[in-house]
């Protein structure tokens, strides 16, 4: 954590930052299952097409980690990020790497010969999913990134609405974000099972996944409030939830194995009616949220040790260039060795597709998103409260609850 952040930021969750390549495993292996055509299994087919569940799990965290900063300001008296700053790192993080993957699969990949300027234009300023058919061979799965960059976007004006206002009020801000997941979701599935919104498009676009951005803000609202003892003693719960990790992971797997049958939709690039996609998105929520309770809520336990482990979180570090550039990888691997598709064992296609893809992504942290961070991070830095002033202001918001 940087020096300038100590009193608007809380400690990391090195266990939360690992479990993104958890996220990115998973939806390697929907791709690959998809690919190789296994999704059509009748036993493995279903969980095989749901593992992008791990989408759910990127946005759940995103919602948690970036808006923790703003809350723990709140609570503790200390200054909000500047929107200027954060959204500068936001790109600095971001955008490098993701321009990187575009050129080189908008120029490299067989399918993409007839990529237009239109269609650099709108990949480079992630504007590919506001218009139908614009998401070009290799980049797909770059929806999920224009929706959560939208959500980056849109986050600092959630910050200073009355949604969380200018009073540590932690109850108030718990209500207003699950109101704000039930009531722009919830409208948005309304919207599309009235037949307003085109199911094939719309539900890309950050309205249909706000409740998982939200759910994990809510938390990120408990676990601040918790952490400071300016939270309701029934909020402990989590805390005793987080407590049994094998319990919340079993109810994961059960959800997640409810969203693998046809409850949730076709398995295949077919519409799903907005009663499946919305069976998905609750489903998928239950999921990401009992995957994150016991690593941001519980005790250090093996499991959390594991992801807090070196391995894991070099994993987690890179996880984002394996998300950026495995299906880059995918298309290769089909491309030059004359593979037909729909075929293919999915084992091998899947290690073949994983090892690429982190061999390309440690690339991309070492040459391109390392640097490239380093000297972002160039930042004019601001003044840091001295721990005297920071006992006191979290004195003053205790006091005030």
């Amino acid at each position: 954590m940087s020096p300038d952040l100590q009193t608007t930021a809380p400690s990391r969750l090195p266990a939360l930052d690992a479990l993104r390549a958890v996220g990115a495993a998973a939806v390697v292996g929907t791709h690959v299952g998809f690919a190789t055509g296994a999704i059509g299994d009748p036993t493995w087919g279903g969980w095989l097409a749901r593992l992008d569940v791990g989408v759910a799990l990127f946005f759940v965290l995103s919602g948690f980690l970036l808006f923790r900063p703003y809350v723990h300001a709140l609570a503790t008296g200390g200054d909000r990020p500047g929107a200027r700053r954060y959204l500068w790192r936001r790109s600095v993080r971001i955008l490098p790497a993701y321009w990187l993957t575009v050129a080189v699969s908008l120029a490299v990949l067989p399918g993409n010969e007839k990529a237009s300027d239109a269609d650099w234009l709108r990949h480079a300023t992630l504007a590919q999913i506001y218009e139908p058919g614009r998401l070009r061979d290799g980049l797909g799965h770059t929806w999920s990134l224009a929706t959560e960059v939208a959500f980056y976007v849109l986050l600092p004006l959630i910050a200073i609405t009355p949604l969380v206002g200018r009073k540590w009020r932690p109850v108030w801000t718990v209500s207003a974000m699950c109101g704000l997941g039930v009531v722009v979701t919830g409208g948005w599935l309304a919207a599309m099972g009235f037949g307003l919104l085109d199911l094939g498009l719309h539900t890309m676009w950050l309205p249909s996944h706000m409740a998982w951005f939200a759910a994990g803000m809510a938390l990120a609202t408990i676990h601040v409030a918790l952490a400071t003892g300016t939270g309701p003693a029934r909020w402990r719960f989590l805390e005793e939830l987080g407590r049994a990790p094998l319990a919340c992971w079993a109810i994961a797997v059960g959800l997640f194995a409810v969203a693998a049958t046809p409850l949730t939709g076709p398995r295949d690039l077919t519409e799903p009616t907005a009663w499946q996609f919305g069976a998905k998105q609750a489903l998928f929520l239950g999921v990401a949220v009992m995957v994150l309770l016991p690593l941001a809520f519980g005790p250090r336990t093996r499991s959390r040790a594991v992801l807090e482990s070196r391995p894991a979180r070099w994993l987690g570090t890179v996880s984002y260039g394996l998300f950026l550039w495995h299906p880059f990888v995918l298309e290769l691997i089909y491309w030059a060795g004359g593979r037909d598709a729909f075929s293919g064992d999915l084992l091998s296609v899947y290690l073949l597709t994983l090892g690429g893809g982190l061999l390309l992504a440690a690339l991309s942290w070492y040459l391109v998103e390392r640097p490239i961070q380093w000297l972002g991070s160039r930042w004019p830095r601001r003044k840091v409260r001295t721990a005297n002033e920071s006992h006191k202001a979290l004195a003053a918001a205790n006091a005030t609850t």
